[in-house]
């Protein structure tokens, strides 16, 4: 592919992704670029409503139950706790002994005591059994996204999503949510005794807390775009230093550090800033709450005083009538902070919502119906061709910006976003137990037909076959069993050398990942290690050489022996005694099998049953070695160069 077309990132699942730049992760946010050119854009996504906030709740319906009877009885404990204290102070004014009301009141404060406690257990474990549903959900959700999401979307962005946004779902439990229902039935039974016990100063009261709740909901309002901005911007904290960490040794050779450093200094400051918009608000609502609680109490006690020494009231109610306001106020305390809880898990839920409405690798298939399974089709019985390529034409989609062929990111004004082509009507065909090569200058498009092949993304038009059968009417699980795939630059997980083999071939045994790997030539890596297959490659393999990484990925490949190898740049990295003894373990496997090659030397292409030459997307030219070298211009002239290109 052309310079201008690696360096693209797709928006949609009809992107491609860029030869040259493997590894990038582009950005979404406010407009702004950082060392690496990246850009962002402002998406504010959609918000999250109560109703999509149920279903979290209601997956741990049994325990919420349980907690709602706890919180009934916490409350019925702690409406008789006044009247025993109305009770007690009655009986003592009449001199009479007290007898067992000492106790029972110890007992129902007791009572009250044990049940919070229990409650509060319930209500946190729930809460964390919330955050790891969420979690999970989430994370399935987003290793099935086409992988065009991945090209178009921040991968610091996303892990923030899984880790802070999804934790924000259990203060709608741990913040008095659930707990508001139970302090209902507190509030009505204490608004009850108090209509009996002192009508007048409960309707004085009553005129207080209107006007807080009124205050409260209002501001409250405010709060969850607050929320759901800080959020974003800890997301854009958190990519930043993703970005910089994950390309800390290019950071520092390029004495860039501390522009870094002030990039990622920029983001910090604006989550901060968001966070201190959030706190004003914040600060706003709890005044209004401990004002009105100190407001009833004082109103409570000047005009009970009044009354007490009118004898409109007794000294008894009157001290039964505050407990009970108390108890009142502390349910509306729980109220106003389940607003808060609220708002801020709705906040977050939209983030999550966000990455759980987008759709699945899998969903553009719905329509299609299975045309044969990938086993049948690539049965080495079949005459038909292994691969074939018929008048494919694809392209991608960039932001028409002063020919800016940067990512394109999810814009309202769709006239921004142009789409640019890659290949151009290419034809070819890969016989059974051929080895193929796909040779070009540097942006032909040749990994783009790799991950056709592969189905990360779909042609615009024509179609690819897999044995005379059209790849789209082929379940891509199925049809990736069947192809092995080595990318340029040849990615190693973190964990294990044995982790790392058995990703793609599960059931295979110590022997079988020793014996690959001795076929690779990595028997050096196994030796210097006393821990073996257990030895740690690093993350992202930095343990390894460049050429043992790639050797790693290759001998993964190798191990899962699938009908079909597409091997990209495969030797880029080796030495030339590496370099033949890998030919030598490709040549073993295989055997029998179908491989495409993108050749990176001319010893890669020279033994090739077939050779394709590329050339801005266009096939320029089909044939053996010695077939090209008089015929095409172009191949003569990379061949000249040892196809070092």
């Amino acid at each position: 592919m052309s310079s201008s077309t690696q360096s693209a990132r797709p928006a949609s699942t009809t992107g491609s992704t860029p030869e040259s730049a493997p590894g990038a992760t582009p950005t979404t946010g406010p407009a702004r670029r950082s060392l690496f050119g990246r850009r962002a854009a402002d998406d504010t996504g959609p918000r999250a409503s109560l109703s999509q906030l149920l279903p979290y709740l209601l997956e741990h319906r049994r325990v919420m139950v349980l907690v709602l009877i706890l919180s009934i009885f916490g409350s019925l404990s702690s409406l008789a706790q006044p009247l025993l204290v109305s009770n007690v102070i009655s009986v003592v004014q009449d001199g009479q002994p007290l007898g067992g009301l000492v106790w029972l009141l110890v007992a129902f404060v007791v009572l009250a005591g044990i049940l919070a406690g229990y409650q509060h257990y319930l209500l946190q474990r729930t809460g964390e059994g919330v955050v790891l549903s969420s979690r999970r959900q989430l994370v399935a959700k987003m290793l099935h996204l086409p992988i065009a999401e991945f090209d178009t979307r921040r991968v610091g962005d996303l892990v923030s999503r899984v880790g802070s946004d999804t934790t924000l779902l259990r203060a709608v439990l741990t913040q008095g949510v659930v707990e508001s229902v139970g302090g209902a039935l507190t509030f009505v039974g204490a608004l009850i005794a108090m209509a009996i016990l002192d009508p007048v100063l409960l309707l004085l009261t009553l005129l207080v807390v209107a006007i807080a709740v009124v205050t409260v909901v209002t501001m409250s309002a405010r709060i969850r775009p607050a929320i759901r901005e800080g959020q974003k911007k800890v997301g854009d904290l958190a990519a930043a230093v993703e970005r910089s960490i994950s390309a800390i040794r290019t950071v520092r050779a390029a004495n860039a550090t501390d522009r870094e450093v002030d990039a990622i200094n920029r983001d910090a400051e604006g989550a901060w800033l968001q966070g201190i918009k959030v706190a004003r608000i914040s600060a706003l609502i709890t005044p209004v709450a401990i004002v009105a609680m100190q407001v009833s109490f004082l109103v409570v006690l000047g005009v009970g005083g009044y009354r007490v020494a009118s004898g409109a009231t007794s000294v008894a109610n009157l001290v039964a009538f505050i407990l009970f306001l108390f108890l009142m106020i502390m349910p509306l305390g729980q109220f106003f902070g389940a607003i808060n809880a609220v708002n801020q898990a709705l906040g977050a839920l939209g983030r999550i919502q966000e990455v759980l409405a987008l759709p699945d690798e899998s969903d553009a298939d719905r329509g299609i119906a299975p045309l044969a399974d990938a086993a049948t089709v690539a049965d080495a019985r079949s005459s038909a061709p292994a691969i074939e390529f018929v008048d494919i034409r694809f392209g991608y989609d960039t932001l028409a910006e002063q020919g800016d062929s940067r990512p394109a990111v999810p814009a309202a004004d769709s006239a921004a976003i142009v789409r640019q082509p890659v290949l151009h009507g290419v034809s070819f065909t890969v016989p059974r137990g051929s080895r193929t090569a796909l040779v070009g200058p540097s942006g032909a498009g040749k990994s783009t037909i790799l991950s056709l092949i592969e189905r990360f993304y779909d042609a615009d038009s024509g179609s690819i076959r897999l044995g005379g059968v059209d790849i789209r009417g082929i379940d891509r699980v199925a049809l990736r069993s069947q192809i092995g795939y080595v990318e340029q630059d040849a990615p190693v997980l973190a964990g294990s050398l044995r982790d790392n083999l058995l990703l793609a071939s599960p059931e295979a045994t110590d022997a079988d990942c020793i014996d690959v790997l001795h076929r690779v030539n990595l028997a050096e890596v196994l030796e210097r290690d006393p821990a073996g297959l257990d030895a740690q490659v690093g993350e992202d393999g930095i343990m390894l050489s460049g050429g043992e990484r790639q050797r790693l990925a290759i001998a993964r490949t190798l191990l899962s022996a699938p009908p079909i190898l597409l091997l990209d740049e495969s030797t880029s990295s080796l030495d030339g005694l590496n370099e033949q003894m890998l030919r030598e373990a490709i040549d073993a496997v295989a055997t029998g099998r179908t491989l495409i090659v993108i050749a990176h030397r001319l010893s890669t292409v020279v033994d090739s049953d077939s050779i394709v030459v590329l050339d801005h997307g266009r096939v320029v030219g089909v044939g053996t070695h010695s077939e090209l070298v008089t015929t095409v211009p172009l191949y003569r002239e990379l061949a000249k160069h040892q196809l070092l290109v």
